[in-house]
């Protein structure tokens, strides 16, 4: 009798690694879709919400009417001559921060590399702050005066983080210790400075939209114009980069060309943002981790941390302005009094797990 071998059943087929990371990928990109809707429009409504409160209420069909055209002489003073300016302000102020800070920090691999903390906004609150107490300068010249001193900071610390290339630690350390310098820089021209000078020193280094008009929106927009889609484009490189240097160069991408490339689109969103409405605390800093949070995945985009960006400032100046009864404080009063737990909580957690920041 012939005794027959059975042949061992063949394995179930099943993904394969590729078609699995292949499925995971899809599924960040909706995700990361869905998420950026959902924020386009929760900026629109936290838009059209500002646009409508205030002393003076107004309907959101009647702005929506204005807009179309309808002309309505009270309406469109109190919209066009004091809202919309404000908002658009804020709106564009809030991109600029978020996009400039999830720029650092994925860069640099680093959370606290943050212009806030590195020091870059405080090279703009210094030249500024010089302008206004040394010179006596106001309107455009403090502008100018800030957005020179954020790229002159950004300069001194890169020089000084340079040590046959750039370690992300290295840099946030050297920047930490900029930004105390600048600062007690700052407490040392406000101590010189006369009660008229100090007072407007002080409201433009809070961060503040009072003052904001169409002679700010108008350069403000031309400036994200061009730095926007530039910085977009130089992000592309950032997936690339955060593989490490070695990575990076074996792949066949330029490491230092595309990472001051990326610092300086950066450093001129950080410094077109403040020349408009002065170092709104900590706005960079929260958007790149709150909109990673949100879009969740191993390399979140940067078009929501400036859209959460926008909506930090938006919303911050809505409270601001409304939510303390008669009492109206300056958006960077909200966003600070927000993002400096956050700091501190950050810190703590960083140092519990034994990265020390």
């Amino acid at each position: 009798m012939t005794s027959t071998t059975a042949r061992p059943t063949p394995p179930t087929s099943g993904p394969s690694d590729v078609e699995r990371v292949a499925r995971a990928r899809r599924g960040e990109r909706r995700r990361a879709a869905t998420v950026t809707t959902g924020l386009a429009a929760a900026l629109v409504a936290v838009l059209l919400v500002s646009l409508s409160v205030g002393d003076f209420q107004i309907g959101i069909p009647d702005i929506l009417a204005a807009f179309a055209g309808d002309s309505l002489p009270r309406i469109d003073y109190v919209l066009f001559g004091l809202r919309l300016p404000r908002a658009v302000t804020g709106l564009l102020v809030g991109v600029a921060f978020g996009l400039a800070g999830a720029l650092f920090q994925r860069l640099l691999r680093n959370p606290l590399a943050s212009p806030d903390v590195l020091g870059i906004s405080a090279g703009a609150s210094a030249a500024a702050v010089l302008s206004i107490v040394v010179f006596g300068a106001g309107g455009f010249a403090v502008s100018a005066g800030a957005f020179t001193g954020s790229i002159a900071a950004a300069a001194l610390i890169y020089v000084l983080a340079w040590q046959q290339g750039i370690n992300g630690y290295r840099l946030v350390l050297i920047g930490i210790g900029i930004n105390a310098a600048l600062l007690s820089v700052v407490s040392f021209l406000m101590t010189r400075a006369n009660i008229t000078d100090a007072e407007q020193a002080l409201l433009w280094r809070t961060g503040s939209l009072y003052e904001s008009g169409w002679d700010r929106v108008v350069p403000l927009a031309g400036s994200l114009a061009l730095l926007v889609p530039l910085a977009l484009l130089l992000a592309r490189a950032l997936p690339t980069l955060q593989l490490g240097d070695d990575s990076a160069r074996g792949l066949g991408l330029g490491v230092e060309r595309s990472r001051i490339a990326l610092l300086l689109a950066a450093t001129g969103l950080i410094g077109v943002g403040t020349a408009a409405a002065g170092p709104i605390a900590f706005v960079a800093f929260l958007s790149g981790p709150i909109a990673a949070r949100l879009v969740g995945g191993a390399r979140p985009g940067v078009v929501p941390a400036a859209l959460v960006g926008a909506l930090v400032v938006l919303c911050s100046d809505l409270a601001g302005q409304h939510l303390f009864g008669a009492q109206q404080f300056p958006v960077g009063v909200v966003t600070g009094a927000v993002g400096a737990p956050y700091l501190l909580w950050l810190l703590a957690r960083n140092n519990r797990a034994g990265r020390g920041g």
